[in-house]
């Protein structure tokens, strides 16, 4: 399956990466979300915990980029989001919390509009329990689609819920003004 139910630990893993990345970004001023659908209590998901850290000064991209290629990351880019860097993995520095849990590490500004779309989403989620059911339905109904195949889940998400998440992030800007 795809998709696993709702556990608490998604936020134990969320923590334990945190406090693996923080001392390496001693002294630099930032802050870590946990977004995407294993932060919302109760929204069934893939098993992947999703980070965005966030800066406010410009020049402190380049010194969380060092950071964290210190610490066994590598940057992937943007794959085509603006302003939501891509980190991975580089496999040549072992780190039992880093290489065990399953994660997407991204770095935005702060006036990211994909940081922005991921705490909108997230808070919105949180929020509204009948959101959170539709979307979680839509994700099963996804998954039936793609046979349950990962890279067809994966597109077929991207289709899909753009929709529905513009749409939530829509009413949580109208509630939040």
């Amino acid at each position: 399956m795809i998709l696993e139910k709702y556990t608490s630990n998604w936020i134990k893993n969320f923590t334990d990466i945190q406090r693996e990345i923080e001392p390496s970004l001693d002294g630099i001023d930032y802050s870590i979300e946990h977004v995407g659908s294993t932060s919302v209590p109760h929204l069934d998901s893939k098993p992947i915990i999703d980070i965005d850290i966030i800066y406010s000064d410009t020049s402190d991209f380049e010194k969380i980029k060092a950071r964290l290629e210190k610490l066994g990351y590598y940057h992937n880019g943007n794959q085509g989001i603006q302003d939501r860097d891509v980190f991975k993995r580089n496999g040549k520095l072992a780190n039992t919390i880093l290489d065990t849990i399953k994660h997407h590490l991204y770095v935005c500004p702060i006036d990211s509009k994909a940081l922005e779309r991921h705490i909108l989403s997230r808070n919105f989620l949180r929020k509204n329990e009948w959101a959170r059911v539709k979307y979680q339905q839509m994700k099963y109904d996804l998954a039936d689609q793609a046979n349950q195949d990962r890279k067809a889940y994966a597109t077929l998400k991207e289709l899909y819920s753009n929709d529905f998440i513009d749409s939530i992030i829509e009413e949580e800007k109208i509630y939040h003004v």
